[in-house]
């Protein structure tokens, strides 16, 4: 009964009235109010040219995400427009995660780096997002979280345990390897002269996939099931690249690269043990960079990292833009900030035991796991 009376909330969230959020001051202009609908079928045809468009928008707020994680994880989508005169002036893409570890939550957006509300007013943004607070309410989470690259909201709580890494291109991979410090030119030598060659091309998924599960068991970390890189192939066949990384024919570290107006970011990695040996990993990271120079792109994003982490000081020693993530969180039906990363004592000592267990185990479970921890 308790499951039938929740799925009934969610319908009915989905189904609900459009809600107009007039602003007194806008109106005695008179400018039309601001009205908040879900997205139709109208809307579908100008989303993603407005996220083009738009200054926050990233690959993440483009329609192809919202299919991904539908066909991945089965989240149910609230993705909100913003009218004016039939106008869109904001959008908000938004999921509802659910499950018995980590509970209830309204999340824009999961597995994503970047998310949350693109507006171009003031008064599109603040409808948008009061919106969102009513559905989280409606929708009874435990918290809402608009993955913003800087904070927007100020009475919210930001969580600000990850920072990300850019570094501008130039047509000339020259002139970028000429900037980059001493210690990285070394590393990408010694993967030159160990022999390292790269391939870029989708036929190399079963390939890739192994050495992201390798990969991943030794993070401690659940793996990613297959379908979404799929997925991903399938709804971004121009803005998805695959590039692996080879001693001799023996496939030691690769990567699944975005690409996105002129933004190139390699946003799953693998790599074998023996890859740090090889140097392998500068090396893949020295060819994505230069793929994404010789495509016209201007910004190389390295992507998010937990701070003090490994992977943080990876890519620190590249001399990248550091760039703190102010992720923002509203609380709704619990007291204490959400914490489902591996800093947290209870999914550290499961880390640590997914760690020893067999590859094909955690192959097994792991796409089922992974997706309570977006």
């Amino acid at each position: 009964m308790l499951h039938r009376a929740r799925r009934q909330r969610e319908m009915a969230a989905t189904e609900s009235p459009a809600t107009v959020l007039p602003n007194a001051e806008v109106n005695r202009q008179g400018v039309s109010a601001v009205r908040i609908t879900y997205l139709d079928s109208d809307a579908e045809s100008s989303w993603d040219r407005y996220v083009l468009n738009h200054p926050a928008g990233t690959f993440f707020h483009q329609l192809g995400w919202k299919r991904v994680m539908e066909r991945t994880y089965g989240y149910k989508p609230y993705y909100l427009c913003a009218r004016r005169n039939n106008e869109l002036t904001g959008i908000a893409p938004a999921f509802l995660i659910s499950n018995w570890v980590t509970g209830r939550s309204l999340m824009s957006l999961p597995f994503a780096v970047y998310g949350g509300v693109c507006a171009s007013d003031t008064e599109s943004e603040r409808a948008l997002i009061a919106r969102l607070e009513q559905l989280a309410s409606e929708l009874q989470v435990g918290h809402l979280e608009l993955r913003n690259r800087s904070a927007t909201v100020p009475e919210y709580h930001e969580n600000s345990r990850y920072s990300t890494f850019t570094m501008p291109l130039s047509p000339d991979p020259e002139a970028i390897y000429k900037g980059l410090p001493k210690d990285i030119r070394y590393m990408i030598r010694k993967g030159e002269k160990a022999g390292l060659k790269a391939r870029s091309g989708f036929d190399q998924l079963p390939t890739f996939y192994r050495l992201m599960t390798i990969n991943l068991q030794r993070l401690g970390t659940p793996a990613f099931p297959r379908v979404l890189f799929e997925n991903l192939i399938r709804e971004y066949p121009n803005q998805v690249d695959l590039t692996v990384v080879y001693a001799g024919d023996k496939a030691v570290a690769g990567g699944m690269s975005f690409f996105f107006r002129d933004w190139t970011q390699p946003y799953y990695i693998g790599s074998l043990d023996e890859a740090k040996a090889l140097a392998a990993n500068n090396f893949l990271w020295w060819q994505l960079i230069k793929q994404g120079a010789e495509k016209g792109c201007s910004v190389f994003d390295f992507g998010r990292s937990k701070n003090d982490s490994g992977n943080f000081d990876f890519k620190k020693k590249w001399n990248p833009r550091i760039e703190p993530l102010k992720y923002q969180v509203r609380l709704f039906g619990r007291t204490s900030l959400p914490n489902n990363s591996q800093t947290n004592p209870r999914f550290e000592r499961v880390s640590n035991v997914w760690k020893r267990m067999p590859l094909s185990l955690t192959r097994t479970i792991g796409p089922r796991v992974v997706r309570w921890f977006p």
